[in-house]
């Protein structure tokens, strides 16, 4: 593969997601780990997560732990893209703990 857009999105833990804001044309967008990168590099098969996007934003979550490498490209399309990245811990996407409700003791359930 010889043109395309790259980013290292390093070492990232499983769930958390990646936004992909693309300008221009539909795109390729491909989720890869260092293997799976290394061999898109060469032009070999590979396996990734995501595929053709239309729509903008697109999001990708992490499927494993790992290192991972978010690539873009026009393979078969006509066009040009930009592509805009940002990370979302998964932390962040986490709902916050349930609400527990106070109660009254006994005691004063039954003083009054």
């Amino acid at each position: 593969m010889s043109n395309f857009i790259h980013t290292d999105l390093g070492n990232r833990k499983r769930g958390d997601v990646v936004e992909v804001t693309l300008a221009g044309n539909a795109a390729n967008v491909r989720l890869l780990d260092s293997t799976n990168f290394s061999r898109y590099r060469r032009g070999q098969r590979h396996t990734y997560h995501g595929g053709l996007a239309k729509r903008s934003p697109v999001r990708l979550g992490i499927p494993l732990s790992g290192h991972w490498h978010l690539a873009v490209d026009m393979q078969g399309l006509r066009g040009t893209t930009r592509a805009g990245v940002r990370l979302i811990p998964a932390s962040a996407l986490s709902p916050l703990p349930r609400i527990r409700e106070q109660r009254p003791a006994l005691a004063e359930i039954a003083e009054n």
